[in-house]
């Protein structure tokens, strides 16, 4: 069997594929740590079997298969998370895979990919496994659309739109709106790791700031950038120069 490896770990590839050559039983058609770059070599080598990782940056293991199209290959999805080992079995994948892949487990699947391949066991139809993957399809993260805010036994609650930047000052955090500063739970960490990377970007160890507000953006001392936001004082924030270059990234400059 000809198999292409796909998994964004280079080590887990790696053990992989050493493991597959000792079998004897598979030829190494390719393999990519990079989703996107490897969905045009699946298509241009054809192998007979995928091994696919599942939860990769960029492009998800099921997003690809639907990026695949007709041409997909049988499949066996290799994880760490027994969720989605079974959600492999809902969308009738040849087989799963669960890191670190013991030996026996791989013989096992390569025994039913042979077993497909030569008739004697019925290969999963490939419109009915991407509409099946459709409706299982990792949910996307659920990011709060507003924060409380507590003075003493008051709590108000803070609409994330309106926040233009958080800052942290005296051990506390804080957002900024065009009407008045919020004090919110949380560390500027841990506000970066809990709001949508999509609307927030980290530009200091101190600030946050919410990319639809930024109304200018200059060039600055040091490598560093400066950013004017929309809000009726004009705020001024510094960007550290280790954070420009995401900055302009998520700014498609």
């Amino acid at each position: 069997m000809r198999a292409y490896l796909l998994d964004d770990e280079e080590l887990a590839l790696r053990r992989l594929s050493r493991m597959l050559g000792e079998t004897g039983r598979v030829e190494i058609a390719g393999s990519n740590v990079d989703p996107v770059a490897a969905a045009g070599e699946i298509l241009a080598l054809a192998p007979d079997v995928l091994f696919l990782d599942i939860q990769m940056p960029g492009l998800n293991g099921f997003e690809l298969l639907q990026r695949l199209g007709e041409s997909h290959p049988l499949v066996v999805f290799t994880t760490a998370y027994h969720e989605h080992a079974l959600r492999a079995f809902e969308v009738h994948s040849v087989d799963y895979l669960l890191k670190p892949v013991e030996p026996s487990k791989l013989e096992r699947a390569l025994g039913k990919l042979e077993r497909m391949r030569s008739g004697g066991e019925t290969k999963p139809d490939v419109q009915e496994l991407l509409r099946k993957l459709t409706s299982v399809l990792d949910p996307r993260p659920v990011y709060p659309s507003r924060l409380p805010s507590r003075t003493g036994e008051r709590i108000e609650f803070v609409d994330l739109r309106q926040v233009t930047h958080f800052y942290a000052k005296d051990k506390l955090t804080f957002a900024s709106t065009p009407a008045r500063e919020f004090c919110v739970d949380g560390s500027i960490v841990e506000l970066e790791a809990k709001l949508d990377p999509a609307k927030f970007l980290r530009i200091h160890r101190s600030t946050l700031i919410n990319l639809d507000h930024i109304a200018e953006m200059h060039n600055w001392f040091g490598g560093k950038v400066l950013v004017r936001l929309d809000d009726p004082k004009r705020t001024e924030l510094t960007v550290s120069r280790d954070r420009v270059k995401e900055l302009r990234e998520r700014l498609n400059l």
